[in-house]
């Protein structure tokens, strides 16, 4: 939490979300935990600069944080642990590793991992340890691949850290990035647990040290499965501020962009395929999810009793279709063609009156077991002000008085206002437009 989530953050997020979206939906029980990293070099970094302290700093962009992904729809996590709050934690597993002669201490009383002790390291990031330069050392948080070297656990006390320091038995100082990991994981799903989601950047080094010094704590596997979701690109380029292609979640809702449609964009490709977000894309989901709430609204308005038996069958083969892509690595792109195939199927039974009200209410119940995993419907039927109501009943009173004139100048007053009229044989519909 050093600066507001950017939008390839909010990727790997709407990611973890389908997957945990996905497992409920299966029937699983899930317990997910995600870490606040509220001390590391970037928060420390932007708290001195800013000349206030770590927390303060810090706490504005969790509550950002916690206010976007309730923009995109994402399920609260069980639990949301803070390093500053689990400083204990970091320093039992340090010491163990110190008493197992895993880790060692440096000459300015940092403590690092020794990553030759560990005979599995690189086996996740497929880093080979035998062409690394032996008693190399890294003290920052992030490094590349080809600078793999001894990391740090415990970083003693520098000055450029400010009032950052934790006065403690091995030493004063602050913990490095990674041992906060393993340490808050390890406190709320135990010592081995079944998945550790991240984005691909992540592998190396963070995910790396974090099995290394989970492994050599416990003598325990650490994880059973490992999701890296892929990166996201911005018109075909690496996100980057030099670039001018960089963007929070904040900047997209400026330029007026639909968060449903920003989540469907996210969710809408394979996990382990890069996401390419540009303008089209955007509205391409924007129709998207348009599409699936107007065909909602149209199934609310069924009123006749018609019983189309074939509709049940069409249920269940579009359900098994979805889940046997979802079950495949999750296979949203597949899975996300089947229900568009149902809802055209459906809408073409709509128009030639083929669906009755009974048969709606399942195939709602279908849409919306389908939402529960992408969470795109629109929950609430958006309310009229006063005066757009009364313009929408003046509208009808001039056509049923074949004022056809009058009712078109209203429908076009309207529209400048946001909302555009759909006649239909139940009544007048309404939407409203970006």
């Amino acid at each position: 939490v050093y600066d507001f989530a950017h939008i390839g953050n909010f990727r790997a997020y709407v990611c973890s979300d389908i997957l945990k979206r996905y497992l409920k939906y299966g029937g699983f029980k899930v317990k997910h935990v995600m870490n606040i990293t509220d001390v590391d070099d970037k928060t420390i970094k932007g708290a001195n600069k800013e000349g206030i302290s770590l927390k303060d700093y810090t706490r504005r962009y969790e509550k950002a944080f916690f206010e976007d992904i309730e923009t995109l729809n994402i399920d609260k996590a069980n639990v949301y642990p803070r390093a500053t709050e689990h400083i204990n934690e970091m320093i039992a597993i340090i010491k163990k590793l110190l008493s197992n002669k895993t880790a060692y201490k440096s000459e300015d009383g940092s403590i690092y991992y020794d990553i030759s002790k560990f005979k599995h390291y690189g086996k996740l990031s497929h880093t080979k340890v035998e062409e690394l330069k032996e008693g190399a050392r890294v003290k920052q948080d992030s490094y590349e691949k080809g600078e793999a070297k001894d990391f740090a656990l415990w970083k003693a006390y520098d000055k450029e850290d400010g009032n950052v320091v934790w006065k403690t038995g091995i030493g004063d100082g602050r913990p490095g990035w990674h041992i906060e990991c393993s340490a808050m994981s390890m406190k709320y799903l135990g010592e081995h647990f079944d998945i550790h989601a991240g984005g691909v950047d992540l592998i190396f080094p963070h995910h790396e040290n974090e099995i290394a010094q989970s492994e050599a704590s416990t003598r325990k596997k650490f994880v059973n499965y490992w999701v890296h979701n892929e990166h996201l690109l911005i018109d075909g380029h690496k996100m980057s501020k030099s670039l001018g292609n960089f963007y929070t979640l904040r900047d997209l809702l400026n330029k007026e962009y639909n968060p449903k449609a920003i989540r469907y964009l996210l969710l809408s490709a394979h996990y382990r395929m890069q996401l390419n977000f540009t303008e089209e894309a955007v509205k391409a989901a924007e129709h998207a999810v348009q599409r699936l709430n107007d065909f909602m609204i149209k199934l609310k308005e069924i009123k006749n009793n018609i019983d189309n038996k074939q509709i049940e069958k069409s249920i269940e083969k579009t359900k098994t279709q979805f889940e046997n892509a979802m079950d495949d690595d999750l296979n949203i792109s597949i899975a996300l063609s089947h229900i568009f195939e149902f809802v055209k199927e459906i809408n073409t039974l709509l128009m030639k009156n083929k669906i009755g009200k009974n048969n709606s209410k399942k195939i709602i119940n279908l849409m919306h077991d389908f939402d529960n995993v992408l969470g795109v419907l629109e929950e609430k039927k958006e309310k009229l002000s006063s005066e757009l109501k009364k313009l929408i009943d003046e509208r009808e009173r001039a056509r049923k008085e074949r004022n056809y004139e009058k009712a078109d100048k209203i429908r076009q007053q309207l529209k400048q206002k946001g909302i555009i009229l759909e006649d239909t044989k139940e009544g007048v519909r309404w939407k409203r437009i970006n």
